[in-house]
């Protein structure tokens, strides 16, 4: 209690002291006031979600020079218009970080077509129409706040005010107006602004309807207005940021004594605050718990591995994340290319969803990829989450990601089957080192061609650890939360949300159908299983046809020579082992190593999963998914299991939602 208690002091006297020290920047107001989607759903996931996160990528760089960005990707159905706005009274820093926090909520709203957010700083929306002239919808609402009620004097005096900025926003060449009285118990405040993309006429209907909407929150002390072109806000407290006053030279002298003042008083301050934290350090601070989350820590390991990267100096080496340098783009963030001052070719991997309040993933993925080096793994260079957004640093490799040579037609052809067997034995090897590390084993979750980088001389190398979990060896498995790319994950994690290395064997399994292929097993996205790779495979297999199903880019590599030949059929039966349905006669990681290092017989797969459409399948009549499991050589039908988070609500689903989850695991990707 007695330690509690000093914490608590402690913070009390930082808080304060901070208070008195820095001065204030304003506030970003970025608290989340009402998020609206759209009521239709999007057209084609696999077109309009990329158009979403390249229409937010282009609005982001103009936010950083003005308070309004717009932008547009795509044509058709699965285009998408994008509008970002700050209000009037936001700096610079706190437009940005406003508009952060909004670029992390609105895709949210996946997979319908749209969207709009209302922050009390911003305001973001993003739909497949130009929507830039609405400026009233029925999803136009009011929010009433603290519900203290006020006398009807102040009633008066907010409807005079509103009334004044609603005549002042629109003939501003800002569209932004604030009012306010101060008066004892009787102060008002309020402010209004429209979208810049609508007309002057436009604003000033937008915000005659939004004030009458806004009086229906009378006599309470605080009210908002959420147009489709305007927002309007009331309240008894002062919740505008300053206006900036200009230095005059008239005053430059009391303001030069001031800073005077100021600098004393902030010199003694800092000594008693060194004072206190040494105090509090010495009585208070205990070692965490074994294998907790240790912020001071994680924050040493960056130091000491001069991984700390400052954000300005990522931003140059991109060129001001120029497209011209973008290399490619996922779920979870864009990769650039940009060089240091000194020369270095690095990999930029910009965090799409800057999550900073979930500051534990970032470092868990640091502290990961930074724990573990091997030539098969690419190396973290650093990192960066002092800026608005969250970055990773890697080395850059030329050749880019495995999927851009397999899949396609010519450049498939510069792998020939030397090269694409050293890809499958080096991607191995980092998967054992993975596994079996003596520090800390780790499954990777999202094995797959785009994650297997190539350097100079096409050598592979495994990447995007941010879906990455470390266990311990006396865990069976770690039950969490399903995420991964349709496609690629095991039907006992799919189903169960069951986590063992099995789940990483299985999707190297499916790796090494797509290099013998050329396939891609996903290619149709669809919970359809009937005709996918993993099905022609096995059924090529059964019949010992196999070589009918290599990729035509190799046939003139291996039909002069029958080495190669048997090499291929040996890995597409190493490829069946791994995906068999049931994950205890998968092998291990290290034994499909061996299997591919050394020429001896090699066991016999059983049936992989949904090989047919009756292995996983949404009944359309009872609206339930079934699930197939492989036991004791036959084959038993049961519900999806109940007992974990994703699938917890799938036999609820209707076909329509079972749509919207399956875009979810697609958006993980």
């Amino acid at each position: 209690m007695e330690k509690s208690t000093h914490t608590a002091s402690f913070f009390i006297v930082i808080i304060v002291i901070l208070s008195l020290v820095v001065p204030s920047k304003g506030n970003s107001r970025s608290q989340i006031i009402n998020l609206t989607c759209g009521n239709q759903l999007q057209n084609d996931e696999t077109q309009f979600i990329p158009n979403l996160v390249r229409t937010i990528e282009k609005i982001g760089p103009i936010m950083r020079n003005s308070r309004i960005g717009t932008a547009l990707s795509g044509t058709g159905p699965d285009s998408n218009y994008g509008l970002a706005q700050c209000y009037g009274d936001l700096t610079s820093e706190d437009c940005i970080a406003c508009f952060a926090r909004a670029r992390q909520v609105l895709p949210s709203c996946l997979p319908n077509n749209g969207g709009r957010v209302y922050l009390d700083g911003c305001f973001m929306r993003l739909q497949n129409y130009s929507f830039y002239h609405e400026y009233t919808s029925p999803n136009d609402s009011v929010v009433c706040g603290n519900t203290t009620s006020k006398s009807e004097l102040f009633g008066a005096s907010v409807r005079q005010k509103i009334g004044k900025a609603v005549l002042d926003a629109s003939r501003n060449w800002d569209y932004f107006a604030r009012k306010s009285l101060a008066k004892a118990n009787e102060s008002v405040f309020v402010m209004a602004e429209c979208w810049k993309s609508l007309s002057p006429a436009e604003c000033r209907a937008c915000l005659e309807n939004a004030s009458a909407m806004i009086s229906k929150c009378l006599p309470w002390s605080e009210g908002r207005a959420l147009n489709t072109g305007c927002f309007m806000r009331f309240s008894d407290t002062d919740f505008l940021n300053p206006v900036p006053v200009p230095i005059s030279s008239s005053n430059r002298g009391k303001i030069i004594a001031n800073v005077v003042c100021v600098v004393s008083s902030v010199a003694i301050l800092i000594v008693a605050l060194m004072i206190i934290i040494y105090t509090w350090r010495r009585r208070y601070v205990h070692k965490k718990r074994k294998g907790s989350y240790d912020a001071k820590k994680l924050a040493k390991i960056l130091t000491d591995s001069s991984l700390n990267f400052k954000y300005s100096t990522v931003e140059i080496a991109t060129t001001n994340w120029d497209e011209c340098n973008k290399l490619g783009q996922g779920g979870f963030g864009t990769v650039y290319k940009g060089v240091l001052s000194d020369g270095r070719e690095i990999a930029v991997k910009r965090l799409f969803f800057n999550n900073k309040f979930r500051a534990s993933d970032f470092y868990n993925e640091v502290n990961m990829i930074s724990s573990v080096e091997h030539k098969n793994l690419v190396r973290l260079l650093g990192c960066s989450c002092s800026g608005p957004e969250s970055i990773l640093v890697y080395e850059y490799l030329p050749n880019l990601s495995l999927d851009c040579f397999i899949f396609d037609q010519t450049k498939g052809k510069t792998l020939n089957w030397v090269k694409r067997f050293e890809i499958i034995f080096g991607t191995a090897e980092g998967l054992v080192h993975l596994h079996e590390n003596t520090k800390k084993r780790i499954i990777h979750r999202d094995i797959k061609a785009a994650n297997i980088l190539l350097d100079l001389r096409f050598r592979a190398k495994i990447a995007d650890f941010g879906l990455a979990r470390s266990f311990q060896d006396d865990q069976s498995h770690i039950s969490t939360a399903i995420a991964g790319t349709l496609g690629y994950m095991a039907p006992e994690y799919l189903a169960h949300g069951q986590l063992t290395d099995k789940v990483d064997v299985y999707s190297f399994g499916v790796l090494l159908l797509e290099i013998v292929t050329g396939m891609e097993n996903n290619k149709r996205k669809t919970m359809e299983y009937t005709d996918n790779l993993m099905s022609i495979a096995w059924k090529h297999f059964l019949v010992n046809t196999v070589e009918e199903i290599f990729d035509p880019n190799l046939m003139m590599h291996l039909y002069p020579n029958t080495n190669y030949q048997r090499e291929v059929k040996k890995v597409v039966q190493v490829g069946l082992l791994c995906i068999q349905e049931a994950p205890f006669l998968r092998p291990s990681m290290s034994a499909v190593l061996r299997m591919l290092a050394k020429d001896e017989p090699l066991p016999v797969p059983s049936n992989p999963p949904f090989i047919d459409g009756k292995t996983m399948e949404l009944d359309k009549i009872t609206g339930k998914i079934q699930y197939y499991n492989y036991r004791d050589d036959s084959t038993s039908i049961a519900t999806v299991s109940h007992s974990h988070f994703f699938p917890r609500f799938l036999n609820d689903l209707s076909v329509q939602d079972f749509n919207f989850v399956k875009g979810l695991l697609i958006i993980l990707r």
